[in-house]
């Protein structure tokens, strides 16, 4: 006998160590493998999409601590009174629902507990006959062995039915309440308790008046009873009384926020890259600013679709910390007609001419020019590249700044070729423009336009001006790190160019929406063939780039810059205005070694006695090119005859009358153009009569860095034609081939010349005042 007891304790004993080892051996959490939704927000915590799960259903797992306590109680209250105390099977109420069912012909009840429930939704056990119960029974009973009753509850609140593909309290809250569901009021959890033990039919909402949607009449008596019992424990809860007789509004899923879709997307196409982030996705992007965008891009193409415009692309960027506030990847997300499902702002496309102030912020930081530095527009040529403006005219000397602000392409190409290291193509590679061929594929045409990058690309370069010339990655979640940048410009030369761009007058300058001025460094930029329309800038501490164009590259003449995206960038800029957004300038690194000097404005060189008109530019010292101005000159004019007088100035028969030496390819330009010039008057240059040295003669044919060819057949056509620019009191030009004069020629005259070999030569050409310039070309021979 004692033997018998001594085997049964031994078994009792084996049988709790084995309950105890699968109770707390380790076990898969009940929510791995659940497909789950995405919740995508704003940084204010904005939803902007509720994303559907992998099987199509609207779930989201929230723990058992942030579901209000309301609706936990309400729920037991409602499916399992006795879950607490139970071992996953209530045997009283299964009792009670078999009589009900199947012997007293009353109601069908199942009898389940929660965990029963659990089990169910978890298997997908099919429980409306005795077999598929006892399964039921048996995998409640390994659920209560293997986890906690919190981890059970926490699983069934998550996988409940609420209505339709509706799943879990977390999805049922946010759909039809808006809200997370730690935020619901008691007539809002009595409702979600009540729902799902008949979701399909007490989740049909009834339509108002007002288009609103409120519980049906099933759903609102369930909650009904739900409360008589629930007041039975909380007595303490009658204030609850009247607001259980006020109708429950609700949403449907059909009312689901679908904002900012492109940026949503592209977020979420991301997500492979942080398999770590939970259900949560808080971006960067500010609804009320992707509102503005919108708005003002849609009002923009219904006031120009006579013209033809129908898609449109922006992007805003905070430059203090890089995250994207607004993003407007075409005109319509939902417009076949357009693509609007493509995302523009990550399409590659021409920039025209929006890239040339990074041009002029590299040739400020090697020292090339200064804001006021007169650059040559004329007709020029750079090797086989012969660059045109857009307008196709020519304006003579311009300064740096207006050559930049008016977009003027010859002197942008120009300064392009005088810089070193890095070069335009190099500083490109470094701003992380991807996919760019050879540098030898673009050659100087890059300039103007010739490779293509994305809006983000260019929003970053711009938003590079803005942080004191270091590059920064855009931040598209609220959780990206903030990164300190490469530097690719100096601090200096991020400020100037700044100023330079402020200098450009918006389109409207004259209009009553520029009463308020508000200090933008923008630029526009047009393709080739009228393929893209661009604006770009900085907006205090923003950054705002939008686009016009199509996306099957189709042309249309009205695809200018400066008169189809201008007006939409200052729309844009306008509304950000009129919304109150802060455009206070942000904070930047000061002080800058950097300095106000005095120019000549005529040639932006220091002035010298006779300079007429003076003004003041922005110098980097140490960097900036500094040198005497000589284009106002004072000549000896005898009094009496009034010409020219040479010998020792006496002031009694002469006087000094200053004069503008201007270099003969612009001097052209002034007498094509109609422009009257003060020239010096023939014989001003009488031996030693000046007492500087002028600009020395520039070749300008052949082109440098070029490789001529002469077929053997027909040597004669290898003819060159030798040309420079000389200084206005240059009268004969002598060319030579290494030591050898070839000839000479009068300002302005090509001397042809045939070489009588093939290789290396060495051409070089000296003025009448001993100033020269030299260049080495290569001559082949082809058959």
């Amino acid at each position: 006998m004692r033997r018998q007891w001594l085997v049964l304790l031994l078994s009792l004993t084996a049988v709790a160590l084995a309950l105890v080892a699968v109770r707390y051996s380790p076990r898969p959490s009940l929510s791995e493998s659940v497909p789950l939704s995405t919740v995508v927000r704003d940084r204010e915590g904005r939803l902007l999409r509720l994303t559907l799960a992998s099987d199509q259903r609207y779930r989201l797992w929230v723990p058992l601590s942030e579901i209000s306590p309301s609706l936990v109680e309400a729920v037991m209250l409602q499916e399992d009174a006795w879950f607490r105390w139970h071992a996953g099977v209530n045997p009283v109420s299964l009792v009670r629902g078999a009589w009900s069912t199947y012997a007293s012909g009353e109601a069908r009840i199942g009898g389940s507990t929660l965990t029963m429930q659990l089990a169910r939704l978890r298997w997908r056990l099919q429980t409306r006959d005795v077999r598929g119960k006892l399964v039921q029974i048996a995998r409640a009973v390994q659920l209560e062995l293997c986890y906690s009753k919190d981890e059970i509850l926490e699983a069934y609140l998550n996988l409940a039915p609420y209505g339709g593909n509706i799943e879990g309290v977390g999805a049922a809250s946010l759909i039809y309440y808006r809200k997370p569901s730690d935020r619901l009021t008691l007539p809002e959890a009595l409702a979600l308790a009540v729902l799902p033990q008949a979701p399909s039919r007490r989740g049909r909402l009834t339509a108002r008046d007002d288009d609103a949607f409120y519980i049906g009449s099933g759903l609102e008596a369930a909650r009904a009873r739900l409360y008589a019992r629930w007041r039975e424990r909380h007595p303490e809860d009658a204030a609850e009384d009247a607001l259980l007789k006020l109708p429950l509004r609700l949403h449907s899923a059909r009312e689901l926020p679908f904002r900012a879709p492109h940026l949503v997307d592209r977020v979420l196409a991301e997500r492979a890259w942080h398999p770590h982030d939970g259900p949560e996705l808080k971006t960067t992007l500010d609804t009320r600013l992707q509102r503005l965008l919108e708005e003002r891009v849609r009002n923009h193409l219904q006031r120009e679709r006579s013209r033809g415009l129908r898609n449109a692309s922006a992007i805003l960027i905070d430059t203090r910390d890089m995250g994207v506030r607004a993003l407007v990847g075409s005109a319509d997300y939902f417009d076949a007609g357009i693509q609007g499902q493509v995302n523009g702002a990550d399409a590659k496309r021409s920039p025209g001419s929006t890239l040339k102030p990074f041009i002029y912020a590299l040739a400020l930081d090697q020292g090339v020019l200064h804001p006021a530095s007169v650059l040559r527009d004329v007709p020029s040529a750079f090797g086989p590249y012969t660059p045109e403006n857009f307008d196709g005219r020519f304006m003579g000397p311009v300064t740096a700044t207006e050559a930049l602000v008016r977009s003027r392409n010859i002197p942008a190409v120009g300064v392009a070729a005088q810089l070193k290291q890095p070069s335009f193509y190099d500083f490109l590679r470094r701003a992380g423009v991807r996919d760019l061929a050879s540098q030898n594929h673009y050659g100087l045409a890059l300039v103007l336009g010739g490779g293509e990058v994305t809006m983000e690309e260019l929003a970053r370069m711009y938003a590079m001006l803005g942080n004191d010339g270091r590059l920064r990655a855009l931040r598209w979640r609220d959780g990206d790190p903030q990164e300190e940048g490469a530097r690719l410009l100096s601090a200096e030369a991020a400020f100037v160019t700044r100023d330079m761009l402020r200098q450009n007058p918006r389109p409207d300058a004259g209009s009553q929406s520029a009463s308020r001025p508000l200090p933008v460094a923008w630029k526009t930029g047009t393709s080739w063939a009228f393929r893209d329309a661009w604006s770009a800038g900085l907006v205090g501490p923003y950054v705002l780039v939008v686009w016009l164009g199509n996306f099957d590259g189709s042309s249309n003449p009205a695809l200018v810059g400066v008169e189809a995206a201008a007006p939409l960038f200052f729309d844009i800029v306008d509304g950000l205005q009129a919304a109150r957004v802060d455009l206070a300038e942000p904070v930047r690194q000061w002080p800058l070694n950097l300095k106000r000097v005095e120019i000549c404005r005529a040639s932006g060189d220091l002035p010298n006695a006779w300079c007429p008109q003076r003004g003041m530019t922005w110098f980097i010292p140490g960097k900036s090119p500094i040198r005497i101005s000589t284009v106002h000159r004072a000549i000896a004019i005898d009094i009496a005859s009034g010409r020219p007088a040479c010998g020792p100035f006496d002031p009694r028969s002469m006087r000094n009358e200053v004069f503008e030496f201007w270099p003969s390819d612009l001097a052209r330009v002034f007498v094509q153009a109609g422009i009257p010039r003060r020239r010096p008057p023939p014989g001003h240059d009488c031996a030693g009569s000046q007492d500087w040295l002028g600009s020395p003669p520039s070749i300008t044919s052949p082109y440098r860095a070029t490789r001529y060819t002469m077929r053997l057949s027909h040597p004669e056509q290898v003819a060159l034609n030798l040309a420079a620019t000389v200084d206005a009191d240059v009268s004969r030009l002598y060319w030579f081939v290494g030591n050898t004069f070839l000839g000479s020629a009068e300002p302005g005259t090509a001397l042809a010349w045939t070489p009588d070999r093939t290789g290396h030569f060495r051409l070089s050409v000296v003025d009448d005042h001993g100033r020269s310039d030299e260049r080495e070309i290569e001559v082949a021979v082809v058959q």
